[in-house]
């Protein structure tokens, strides 16, 4: 498991792989790569930075006029390395239903 101080197994078999992630206030993942597209539910949000491997800004949701919407799902590709810093005063936590045969 990428990242077990902030994601957690929920479920898994051949298709798919359930993830929940927790970042608290503050607190950076370290780098990890998420490899199937998924379908992520965010059920509480605060603004995280998303780095490439070498440190680059990838995302900041507080320079984004775009907040998630809670508790709705939303598309994501898969993402090569990469970290998250929480930079805001609240856990993030979502859930990511990774499809593995996703063809």
């Amino acid at each position: 498991m990428a990242a077990p101080g902030n994601h957690s197994m929920l479920y898994e078999n051949e298709r798919v792989r359930v993830v929940q992630t927790r970042i608290l206030p503050g607190h950076s993942t370290p780098v990890h790569t998420h490899r199937w597209p998924s379908v992520m539910f965010v059920f509480a949000s605060s603004d995280l930075v998303r780095f490439d491997d070498l440190g680059n800004v990838l995302m900041d949701t507080g320079q984004s006029a775009e907040v998630p919407a809670l508790n709705s799902p939303a598309w994501l590709e898969p993402l090569p390395p990469h970290s998250v810093k929480n930079v805001g005063d609240a856990e993030f936590r979502a859930v990511q239903v990774e499809i593995k045969d996703a063809s």
